[in-house]
């Protein structure tokens, strides 16, 4: 049986981290980022079960972020905040939220609430599931796994199996850093017999197709491995 998803938004690493890896021992499959429009990437590529949001993100905010969200799907939303105020917990029920958790939280209590809003939601297919099953869409560049299609400024790239599930895996996971040796895994199989520098020749090809975007761009990071960066 597949394991759950459920995407953290929160701004403080320190926090999202901490929720991860109690979430992780709890068989879930998390994803966390750090602002509002990741969080809506990542909600279209992720597809998470059940989404953790942080009010106070910069940029977009998390009540921003809610109503984009539910103009196209009901996937739970627990709401995470400092604020306790009866106003913002009706103002962020109101706008779609499933749940409201007010910082300082008890992990475990955490972990309790996403389980029951998980049993008592039953989800129905949406708007997000029906276009963005492997498809992500980014400004000039959409790239479908399902198809193994890849479009760049409105022109078809030719690309070999293995270079568009990179390009598909990193663009899934905006900004977030992944080793030569995690990609190895993902990409090509843990029983995979080959060189890390597999990877890096993989990531120049896609480079020299692709080019840099003002908004997005496949970037190294030195010393640990590569990132699909999404301005």
């Amino acid at each position: 049986m597949a394991k759950q998803k459920i995407l953290i938004v929160d701004d403080d690493t320190n926090i999202s981290e901490l929720i991860s890896l109690y979430l992780t021992k709890e068989c879930f499959e998390t994803r966390c980022v750090e602002d509002g429009e990741s969080a809506l990437l990542a909600f279209h590529s992720f597809r998470p079960d059940l989404i953790l949001l942080d009010l106070m993100l910069p940029g977009m905010d998390g009540y921003q972020v809610c109503r984009e969200i539910r103009r196209e799907s009901q996937t739970p939303i627990i709401m995470l905040s400092a604020k306790g105020e009866v106003f913002d917990k009706v103002l962020g029920l109101e706008l779609g939220a499933d749940d409201y958790i007010i910082k300082p939280f008890d992990p475990k209590e955490m972990v309790a609430r996403v389980k029951a809003v998980l049993r008592r939601t039953v989800r129905q297919p949406d708007a997000a599931d029906k276009s963005a099953a492997k498809v992500v869409r980014l400004p000039d560049l959409t790239v479908n796994l399902t198809n193994y299609a890849v479009t760049c400024q409105g022109v078809n790239i030719d690309m070999p199996p293995k270079e568009l599930e990179l390009l598909y895996f990193l663009a899934s996971s905006p900004n977030q850093v992944f080793t030569r040796e995690q990609l190895l895994d993902h990409i090509w199989g843990y029983e995979y017999v080959g060189d890390s520098r597999t990877v890096d020749v993989h990531i120049k090809r896609l480079r020299e197709k692709l080019g840099d975007h003002e908004h997005w761009r496949l970037s190294t990071v030195w010393g640990i491995g590569y990132r699909f960066e999404v301005k």
